[in-house]
């Protein structure tokens, strides 16, 4: 089977886990004790054995994130940023029409980081100046949100088509907004599950596919859109901005930055909905969701 064929398959547990077996047999770590830490964007497998964490992305097109990721994951070490570190091994490799970086194993506490923690990482990474030769491409912020409704086959057309017209809508709106705060580098996905404690107390900051150049309230919003939903309480909330020293909520352009967040939500969530039962419903309240900006929210978290 040609590599362009494995791109096109289903992102599955199953077939990352193939992918997985054929990068481990070709480089020569051992992926009996593999475990899958999470599926979303990237299947994330832990090689407990070999104190590595194995990160197989979606398809081909996305091979110069991977490419980026390491590279910003070292700048950041370099820089004084407590950050993931790349394994020593010639990376990213594209296997099965899937993009596969390694990381060394970071021991976690267990303790989940806090918002306040997140907002000092934050506020410390949107001060470096960016290297000249770093590849940080502009921020899109829609991500891949266009193919997820283009390919999703759980949609009817009806509600493909009011995906679609939102998307629109909220690409309109996110063009006419005017920032306070100076452009930077960001992260991209900046919320807490991409922070980890390890035990003696240190906060490392992972995953940077989506990281780039751009508005650092992309970043901040992503922590007010979850204290809207109910993730974070009041208080939570409050250390955050302190911490930070700037309240987005405050700025009258983030209700279009938090529609944008709502909508990247849930068609990162619609993705998964064949992988469980409690996936699938999930994704029926956040769609539900999407058309009554006024009605709750009460999101699990994924």
């Amino acid at each position: 089977m040609n590599e362009s064929r494995l791109d096109s398959l289903p992102f599955t547990a199953a077939e990352a886990q193939k992918t997985l077996d054929t990068v481990c047999r070709e480089i020569g770590l051992h992926a009996e004790d593999a475990r899958l830490i999470r599926l979303g964007e990237n299947a994330i497998f832990q090689l407990a054995a070999e104190e590595v964490i194995v990160r197989i992305a979606r398809s081909a097109e996305v091979l110069p994130d991977a490419t980026k990721e390491v590279a910003v994951a070292k700048w950041l070490r370099e820089s004084g940023l407590p950050a993931a570190e790349p394994v020593d091994h010639e990376q990213p490799r594209l296997v099965r029409g899937k993009p596969v970086t390694f990381w060394r194993f970071v021991d976690d506490s267990g303790e989940k980081a806090s918002v306040k923690d997140l907002a000092r990482i934050l506020r410390q990474l949107h001060s470096f100046p960016v290297p000249a030769g770093l590849p940080l491409p502009e921020l899109d912020i829609f991500g891949r949100v266009s193919e997820r409704i283009a390919t999703a086959e759980v949609l009817s057309d009806q509600d493909r088509d009011f995906l679609t017209d939102r998307l629109a809508e909220l690409r309109g709106s996110y063009t006419n907004l005017r920032y306070p705060l100076a452009p930077c580098a960001v992260h991209g996905d900046a919320h807490q599950q991409n922070l980890i404690k390890t035990p003696d107390g240190k906060i490392l900051l992972i995953d940077f596919e989506r990281f780039a150049f751009g508005q650092p309230e992309t970043d901040l919003a992503v922590t007010a859109t979850e204290r809207l939903i109910g993730w974070h309480t009041p208080r939570e909330y409050e250390g955050f901005a302190t911490a930070y020293g700037f309240d987005i909520m405050g700025w009258e352009g983030f209700p279009v930055l938090r529609s944008i967040n709502e909508l990247k939500m849930t068609t990162w969530l619609m993705q998964n909905v064949n992988e469980s039962e409690q996936v699938a419903q999930e994704f029926q309240v956040r769609f539900a969701s999407l058309r009554d900006d006024e009605a709750p929210r009460a999101w699990t978290p994924f």
